[in-house]
């Protein structure tokens, strides 16, 4: 057993949105899980569950405040406005790696298994810095979202992009970890890529997800396919060289094709089919189209990395001290900024 001297205080980081039906037991069940490491010695007495409230339109910070005062171990951070799920992460690890030795991060639905964070403790107290919560099967998903998974992960590999094999953002991070994640300040953001890149010891804890326990997904198709979309764009241009590689190959194929045409004025044969024309110039303008939101894509992660705006913008921090509402003079996405914002 680990002596309360070596027991680390532990924060962990709950992103929400509209969260209002589960949110009960989620704090049901990380207050447990948490109390039981406390009773074991494996983390201090002042470790916390940090709820962070992105943007919410339902009572997800209101019950947030009552959990607050009428839980110990309850923290809240309400952000100003809806910045997205990686935003509102970074902005409770941020905020929480100011006075925490290590910070687990997990999604309130509960699909994730709380009862793997005390797995990941343990890793962390045998001297690991990132411990990655790796799902066993992905039998409880669709046919379609396991396939479209898979094909995510293969071709984020093949792209030559550090990310775990079905791992989300159910992870655990010390806070010299976390101390160097704030050194990235892209506005980009995709965490999954980002963790693995700082290096330090890492290993894996395996888990079995879960059904999600009440409410509605908040990654529909059209988020998933986004959010995909970032991770590749923000990680390789390997897709926008492949714009290249197929623009010289569409230039050795119209060089045949002239050849081919010269040859068959020459014999006489001047007859061009009008099935290939009409291939050629869908083909051809299809691809261009391609090549050309591709790289769209790449000017417009330019454009929004240069103007510097902040990630996220605190409107309110509920702390362990204090059973009141403090609101931070300022906040930002860049640990500078976030340095003088907390309370």
């Amino acid at each position: 057993m680990i002596t309360s001297k070596n027991s680390p205080v532990l924060t962990i980081v709950v992103p929400c949105y509209n969260e209002e039906e589960v949110l009960p037991e989620t704090v049901k069940r990380l207050e447990h899980i948490l109390e039981q490491l406390m009773s074991n010695k494996l983390v201090s007495e002042h470790s916390t569950v940090l709820f962070v409230d992105d943007g919410s339109k339902d009572r997800t910070w209101e019950l947030i405040e009552q959990y607050h005062l009428t839980h110990h171990l309850i923290t809240g951070l309400k952000l100003s406005r809806n910045s997205g799920h990686q935003s509102a992460l970074l902005s409770g690890l941020m905020t929480a790696k100011e006075y925490s030795d290590c910070v687990i991060s997990i999604d309130a639905d509960l699909q994730d298994d709380v009862e793997a964070i005390r797995e990941f403790i343990i890793k962390y107290h045998e001297g690991y810095d990132v411990v990655y919560g790796i799902r066993r099967t992905r039998t409880t998903d669709t046919m379609f979202k396991r396939g479209t998974a898979q094909g995510f992960y293969k071709l984020m590999t093949k792209l030559g992009v550090q990310i775990r094999y079905n791992h989300a953002d159910y992870r655990l991070m010390s806070k010299r970890t976390l101390d160097h994640l704030a050194q990235y300040r892209e506005v980009n953001l995709f965490l999954r890529g980002i963790v693995p890149l700082i290096g330090f010891r890492s290993t894996e804890v395996y888990y079995d997800r879960h059904e999600r326990f009440a409410g509605e997904s908040k990654y529909p198709l059209k988020k998933m396919l986004s959010f995909a979309l970032d991770g590749i764009t923000s990680f390789s241009i390997k897709p926008i060289r492949l714009v290249t590689v197929l623009g010289f190959i569409l230039f050795l194929v119209s060089v045949i094709a002239t050849i081919y045409g010269l040859i068959s004025k020459f014999m006489g044969n001047t007859v061009s089919g009008w099935t290939s024309l009409i291939i050629s110039v869908w083909f051809i303008g299809g691809v261009q189209l391609l090549a050309i939101g591709l790289i769209g894509e790449y000017i417009g992660k330019i454009y929004r990395e240069v103007k510097h705006r902040p990630l996220y913008i605190i409107e309110s921090f509920l702390s362990a001290d204090d059973k009141e509402v403090v609101t931070p003079r300022a906040a930002s996405s860049h640990e500078a900024e976030l340095q003088h914002s907390q309370v």
